[in-house]
């Protein structure tokens, strides 16, 4: 086999070895939703009536890296002793589209809402804590001086906005 043909050859290969290990590394997680659809059209068909069509989307919650303790001079313990956790998913979608009798008129017969997954970012709660201890104090010949300890709890976030759209039309 000439060189340039194993050249060509390994190339090809590690391009294909480097897809499959890309594939195989990317969790299901990565797609960010995960469609729900709702069956129905088995009753639709046993009962011989239109039937709503539903679906739906339920978002993949994916953990964040947490913020480490921070040194803060003055404190012995650093501060952000318990992290807040990030956590970035969705709130879950849902789409309805519904047959409607002609109740609005010959030009309205479907009405639909749309729910789209909407982003969500919380932080999880942390913890504060500073000892009752100062740091070593130069006219107290090096001892540290007795204060207050301090605790504090750092409360939850959450950060989304959700959106939803309803239509009435023919066939919509």
């Amino acid at each position: 086999m000439k060189s340039t043909t194993r050249g060509t050859l390994a190339a090809v290969l590690t391009g294909v070895a480097a897809a499959v290990g890309a594939a195989a590394a990317t969790p299901a997680a990565a797609v960010g939703t995960v469609p729900v659809p709702v069956p129905l059209e088995g009753a639709e068909q046993a009962l011989n009536i239109a039937l709503p069509k539903v679906g739906g989307e339920i978002p993949v919650p994916m953990p964040g890296k947490p913020d480490g303790p921070r040194y803060v001079e003055g404190r012995l313990i650093p501060e952000h002793v318990i992290p807040q956790l990030p956590v970035h998913g969705g709130l879950p979608g849902l789409g309805l589209r519904a047959p409607l009798p002609h109740v609005l008129g010959d030009d309205f017969d479907h009405v639909g809402l749309q729910t789209p997954a909407s982003d969500l970012r919380t932080l999880a709660p942390g913890l504060s804590l500073d000892a009752p201890l100062t740091p070593p104090n130069a006219d107290n010949a090096g001892l540290p001086d007795l204060k207050l300890p301090q605790a504090g709890v750092l409360a939850p976030v959450l950060q989304t906005v959700p959106g939803a759209n309803l239509g009435l039309g023919p066939g919509l």
